[in-house]
């Protein structure tokens, strides 16, 4: 946006549904850098709260005003039920289950092909050129430190 134009716009929506309790509704109107507005909102405790604002050179301001009474249920608490104790058993009893009979198959088929005792080795070895060889070999990235001093501590050792 260039500083030769100059910003309006107007717009309002409203949600009023009564299956899930929301009810909000908003409208803003601006011209140039002047911006006012207001919406409207239902609290939880049943009262509503409208915020009207402008926006201008001042900055922003909002008032805050409440409609309607705060309700709030009385709290009651469900009655406790508890089941009588029952100890738990001293013996471990038996499974109410047969075990499952071990599989044993009627007929095992024998293979119709001969086994492979041996492993086969590649019918020729490549020969790689000098230049897909590597140029060096790598030393180990570890070694042994040349030099360990001996700890300095700032205080004596405690004679005891």
């Amino acid at each position: 946006m260039t500083i030769e134009q100059h910003p309006q716009y107007n717009y309002a929506y409203d949600v009023k549904d009564d299956y899930t309790g929301n009810d909000y509704r908003h409208v803003e109107y601006r011209d140039g850098y002047d911006t006012k507005g207001e919406y409207k909102t239902l609290l939880p405790d049943g009262r509503y709260q409208t915020v009207t604002y402008t926006a201008d050179e001042n900055g922003f301001n909002a008032y805050v005003n409440y409609e309607g009474e705060a309700r709030y249920d009385s709290y009651k608490p469900a009655a406790a039920t508890y089941d009588a104790y029952k100890p738990a058993a001293s013996y471990a009893p038996k499974p109410a289950y047969a075990p499952a009979p071990a599989y044993k198959p009627a007929y095992a088929p024998k293979p119709a092909y001969k086994p492979v005792s041996y492993a086969p080795k590649p019918a020729y070895e490549p020969e790689y050129p000098e230049h897909h060889k590597p140029a060096y070999v790598p030393a180990p990235s570890y070694h042994k430190p040349v030099y360990a001093p001996a700890p300095r501590y700032a205080y004596p050792a405690p004679a005891y």
